[in-house]
C-alpha cells in the first residue's frame, strides 16, 4: 500500500511551506513531525520553502531542528538566502532593509546607505518607521537603485492575530516611485524553479503543501506543480472563494498519509 493518499499518486517529491503549514510560530500542528519523518523513511524527497524572511536558512533549519523536524540546510530555500544569491551574481551593493535575523544570507554582498545598486525589503515587522521606508523610496526614486521585494505576502499569522507582511510595503515603493520591484519569493517562480532544479524532476510529479491559497497554491500551480491547501495556519474558508482551485484540500499535512 502507498504512503501517500490516492491522489497523489505519481508524486515524487513534496515541497512544503513552513508557518501555517508545518507549524504556527513555535508550536508545531498535531502529528507534522512524524508525517515529515514518515515521508523521509520512505524515501520521498522533501523541500522546504518559505517566504519567511526573519531568518536565514541556516537559522530556519536549526529553528524546525529543534521542533524536531529531520530537516537539513541544503533542503530549506528562503527569500533571503535567493536574494543573497542573486546580488553575490551579479557584485551588486545593496541597502538591506531585512531583520537582523536575516542578514547570514547576505554574507559578501556589499552594504551601501547612500547609493545602493539594489534596495531589497523584507518583512521588518515592528522596526518599520516612516524614517526606513522614506529612504528606500528617495534611494529608488532619485538615485536609480533598483527595487527588490522578499515576496508579495499581505500577510501572515502571528501569535497575536493577523500581522502586515513584506508585500504591502513593497507595494507602497512600487507605486510611489512607479518603478516595478524584483520579486524573490513566492508566488513569483524564483524559489520554486531552484527546488525543482535541485531536486532533478519534473514540476508535474511534485506537489507544493501550503496554507495560503494565491502564494503557495496559485504559485506553484503557475510553474507546473500540484498545489494542496491545507486548512491550518491562515487559511480561511473565503479562501476558496478566489477563484484558485487547489488540486487537493487537506485539514492538515497528516492527511498528506494514507493512514
Amino acid at each position: 500500500m502507498s504512503l501517500l493518499r490516492p491522489e497523489l499518486a505519481g508524486t515524487q517529491a513534496i515541497i512544503f511551506d513552513l508557518d501555517g503549514t508545518l507549524y504556527n510560530g513555535d508550536q508545531v500542528i498535531p502529528g507534522a513531525v512524524e508525517t515529515v519523518r514518515r515521508l523521509k523513511e520512505a524515501g520521498i524527497p522533501l523541500r522546504f520553502l518559505t517566504n519567511t524572511t526573519s531568518r536565514g536558512r541556516a537559522a530556519l533549519a536549526e529553528k524546525l531542528q529543534h521542533m524536531g523536524f529531520p530537516v537539513v540546510v541544503d533542503e530549506v530555500y528562503g527569500p533571503p538566502w535567493a536574494a543573497g544569491e542573486f546580488l553575490r551574481s551579479r557584485g551588486a551593493s545593496a541597502y538591506l532593509l531585512v531583520p537582523e535575523g536575516a542578514l547570514a544570507d547576505f554574507e559578501g554582498v556589499p552594504l551601501d546607505d547612500a547609493h545602493p545598486d539594489y534596495v531589497v525589503v523584507g518583512d521588518m515587522g515592528d522596526a518599520w518607521t516612516f524614517p526606513l521606508l522614506n529612504r528606500a523610496f528617495r534611494l529608488v526614486l532619485e538615485e536609480g537603485a533598483q527595487l527588490i521585494g522578499l515576496g508579495r505576502s499581505r500577510y501572515w499569522r502571528a501569535p497575536d492575530g493577523l500581522r502586515l507582511d513584506a508585500g504591502p510595503f513593497v507595494a507602497a515603493l512600487e507605486y510611489a516611485t512607479g518603478k516595478a520591484a524584483t520579486i524573490i519569493g513566492k508566488p513569483e517562480s524564483t524559489l520554486f524553479e531552484a527546488a525543482l532544479h535541485d531536486l532533478g524532476l519534473p514540476a508535474e510529479r511534485v506537489v507544493m503543501v501550503g496554507d495560503d491559497v494565491e502564494v503557495d497554491v496559485r504559485g506553484a500551480q503557475r510553474v507546473g506543480l500540484r498545489g494542496a491547501l491545507v486548512r491550518t495556519g491562515k487559511f480561511r474558508q473565503a479562501d476558496l472563494a478566489r477563484g484558485v482551485w487547489p488540486d487537493l484540500l487537506l485539514d492538515s499535512v497528516v492527511d498528506l498519509l494514507t493512514s
